[in-house]
């Protein structure tokens, strides 16, 4: 009788500690998206669909990728990503696709994604949360925060704090370097950079560097070629659309009064690592550092 009684309580022990555990996993959650609006999910979501490449590698970042259901065309990263269904481009799919996946949580991209589809998710019923960094600080935040919403808390937590770590690395060892006036170059045609509002300018001021266009008001303007040779920055840093060098960024060659052209500053950063607003970026900060290192040497008389 011992015995039986003692394999019953074991057994009660079990289940209800399994039963604790379910519990727990359904608990109500609740944070701010970057709009500020409260984002609340009776349990964590298990059922994700992420509007941009860069919000789907945010969600792998912290556990959640094996939640996802749906997301944006381009998102190849991690590989695994690629298996996943697509919903269409960030700034053009249907809201009709996204609901037919069922998703208890969608993730939009509040600069990328277009105002009036989001709004269409949410009129649809589907609770969505947006997120819009602009700083490196702001990026651990938001590993955070998407852990808590898809029950990934503590892989957040330490995703977010490997972050951390290296920004405050890397924001050390360039702290008192000479400022480099630069042009951060987007694309060619149209000629396109970004302003001091843009996550990508908070890279070139970790690196020491001075976004020539930061005053602009527009987040990723258009620009004229006269601008930039008025500008006469001391390097250029494009990026472009795929892992090689551009053609066009040697295309700045002819204009020889360059600084950055009579200093061979012409710099390529993948733009996979600058322009998505994932813990990758660190990586692009790091090369668009060692890059305005390089402009420093090269300066007259440096050594």
């Amino acid at each position: 009788m011992r015995i039986k009684h003692r394999v019953t309580f074991w057994l009660l022990f079990v289940l209800t500690a399994l039963f604790s555990s379910a519990l727990r996993g359904a608990e109500a959650v609740s944070t701010r998206d970057s709009g500020g609006r409260t984002i609340t999910l009776t349990q964590p979501a298990q059922r994700v669909i992420a509007l941009a490449p860069n919000l789907t590698e945010l969600l792998f970042a912290v556990g959640a990728g094996g939640q996802l259901v749906g997301v944006a065309d381009h998102s190849d990263y991690p590989p695994e990503a690629r298996q996943i269904p697509r919903i269409g481009g960030y700034d053009r799919f249907e809201p009709e696709r996204v609901v037919a996946l069922r998703p208890d949580l969608v993730i939009g991209w509040e600069s990328g994604n277009p105002l009036h589809t989001l709004e269409a998710l949410e009129r649809f019923g589907l609770t969505v949360f947006r997120t819009d960094p602009r700083r490196l600080e702001h990026i651990p935040g938001e590993l955070e925060r998407l852990g808590l919403l898809t029950g990934h808390e503590a892989e957040a937590r330490d995703a977010a704090h490997a972050f951390r770590v290296r920004h405050a690395a890397l924001e050390t060892r360039y702290r008192d370097a000479s400022p480099v006036s630069m042009f951060y170059q987007v694309w060619h045609q149209p000629l396109m950079t970004i302003n001091g509002a843009h996550l990508i300018s908070d890279v070139i001021a970790l690196c020491g560097g001075v976004n020539r266009f930061a005053s602009l008001p527009d987040l990723a303007p258009v620009i004229e070629l006269e601008a930039v040779l008025t500008a006469n920055p001391e390097a250029i840093v494009a990026s472009g659309m795929g892992e090689a060098r551009p053609d066009w960024l040697d295309q700045w060659r002819v204009w020889s009064p360059l600084t950055a052209v009579t200093r061979d500053n012409l710099f390529f950063v993948p733009p996979d690592l600058l322009q998505r607003h994932t813990p990758r970026i660190l990586d692009g900060a790091e090369r668009v550092c060692e890059h305005l290192e390089t402009a420093r040497r090269h300066r007259p008389g440096a050594h």
